[in-house]
């Protein structure tokens, strides 16, 4: 049984001659404790299907099923203890007048969690961050620090799956491989499942098993990361991404 498993979703906004078609028949499947990647241009569709999960892409058709359970329209307080997100921009994501102790601290007793001391010093340490970081702001912090502070309270409510939209973008590449690397770490040590979201092709391919190319909406081909790495790919679309991302590293 997959953890994740999508079929013919289709979301879109606006209605009649303004509707706008972001996804159209999406299909993925997603096991436990695996890492999927899903990759294309701005646009394409990618980010959507995370909000569509999330609750904050309201209108939407086709199935939804998370642990083996259907996702409606509505989601519980179950759904979301068992599912978090990571935002692309640590900084918007973290209220500016609040210290990463009172970001873990409201999580922590959201969720009705009671040991919360403890609580915020083992997420802190889980991230790579003492307790020196405790009573800091987010302006205080480095884009890295600020990223690390987002998972912890993604972590805070012990979730089974994570979904990742692109937690490294915003980040100087010499901190991109750190969160990456972190990221790795958490899901071998906490049996995560991991749903991610990047137009960069080598930051999916240090995380990710699987991937799903997307473009103008559509999921066009799925394969494995080595078959990435190889360049064996079906779809023109797919060769191009390949093909321009190397030419990026050549020219980087």
């Amino acid at each position: 049984m997959s953890e994740i498993l999508i079929e013919n979703l289709n979301v879109w906004f606006g209605e009649h001659e303004e509707r706008v078609d972001a996804v159209k028949g999406a299909n993925l499947a997603v096991p436990k404790g695996g890492s999927f990647g899903l990759v294309g241009e701005s646009g394409s569709g990618k980010s959507t299907i995370l909000r569509a999960m999330m609750g904050l892409a309201p209108t939407w058709s086709g199935k939804i099923e998370v642990m083996g359970q259907p996702v409606g329209h509505e989601r519980s307080r179950d759904f979301y203890r068992k599912v978090q997100m990571v935002f692309q921009d640590p900084y918007a994501s973290l209220h500016p007048r609040h210290s990463v102790d009172q970001v873990l601290s409201e999580t922590l007793s959201l969720h009705g969690f009671k040991d919360i001391d403890t609580r915020i010093s083992k997420l802190l340490d889980d991230v790579g961050l003492g307790p020196a970081f405790r009573f800091r702001y987010p302006h205080q912090l480095s884009g890295g620090q600020r990223q690390r502070v987002a998972i912890a309270r993604a972590l805070a409510s012990e979730p089974e799956i994570l979904l990742l939209d692109e937690p490294t973008s915003a980040l100087d590449v010499s901190v991109q491989a750190e969160i990456l690397n972190l990221l790795t770490d958490l899901r071998a040590e906490h049996g995560l499942t991991y749903l991610m979201v990047s137009h960069n092709l080598a930051v999916v391919g240090h995380i990710c098993s699987d991937i799903a190319v997307m473009q103008l909406g559509e999921i066009v081909e799925t394969l494995g990361v080595e078959d990435m790495r190889a360049m064996r790919t079906e779809h023109p679309y797919t060769k191009h991404l390949l093909e321009s991302s190397l030419l990026g590293l050549e020219r980087s």
